[in-house]
């Protein structure tokens, strides 16, 4: 299964796959964000610790390798400001978009930028045909990114799981993205692929959520 470049440049940020080695960097930045997370992040909370960034990396790279999912942090300048994914699981021939922005870093379009370059290397990989976005309701911010990129919003369901964090509503809204259909955003370009380097500044676990 081909997967998707482990480098991509858009504006001005870099995203970089996710390794083992990154997971002081992981650590430090999700701790940073905690407050920020935790309404909207089931993982994010106050018990989160140097192990739980080392088994999310860990996580990383096993699920790269078995084409499950492809976790990047998100650096601007040298610094990392966020993680963001695509993830294989809303069926064959689709693939699903999370990812969030530390807290001094929102409101700069930073979300906007790599979810749209994650949405153009999606298209370039075979077989995909469908990218989704999903957030809770109540997650205004992280619903402005979908909306920015030309989503079109399809539903409003109940979640599953129902709420899963404490600022969830458990009403689930999905976005979608159609090869061919809905616009590719404009800048985006892709790298080689690129052997683990010393972190600038990584982060951490990726779903669905935070501000702009």
């Amino acid at each position: 299964m081909e997967g998707p470049a482990e480098l991509l440049l858009s504006g001005r940020c870099r995203l970089r796959r996710w390794r083992t080695a990154d997971a002081d960097v992981v650590y430090r930045v999700v701790a940073e964000s905690l407050d920020h997370l935790m309404p909207w992040m089931p993982w994010a909370h106050e018990d989160y610790s140097s192990d739980s960034s080392l088994e999310f990396v860990t996580r990383c790279e096993r699920e790269w390798a078995e084409g499950q999912a492809y976790n990047y942090g998100v650096a601007v300048d040298g610094s990392t400001v966020g993680s963001c994914s695509l993830m294989r699981r809303i069926g064959p021939g689709g693939l699903e978009i999370g990812y969030w922005i530390h807290p001094s870093w929102t409101r700069r379009g930073l979300a906007t930028t790599a979810a749209g370059a994650l949405v153009r290397e999606a298209f370039r990989l075979p077989g995909v045909e469908v990218v989704e976005i999903h957030h809770d309701e109540a997650n205004k911010a992280s619903g402005g990114v979908p909306s920015r990129l030309g989503f079109t919003e399809v539903e409003r369901r109940p979640s599953l799981e129902g709420p899963s964090a404490p600022g969830e509503t458990g009403i689930e809204v999905v976005w979608r993205a159609h090869r061919g259909r809905t616009p590719l955003p404009p800048g985006p370009s892709s790298a080689p692929a690129v052997s683990p380097a010393s972190p600038s500044s990584p982060s951490a676990p990726s779903a669905p959520s935070s501000a702009d």
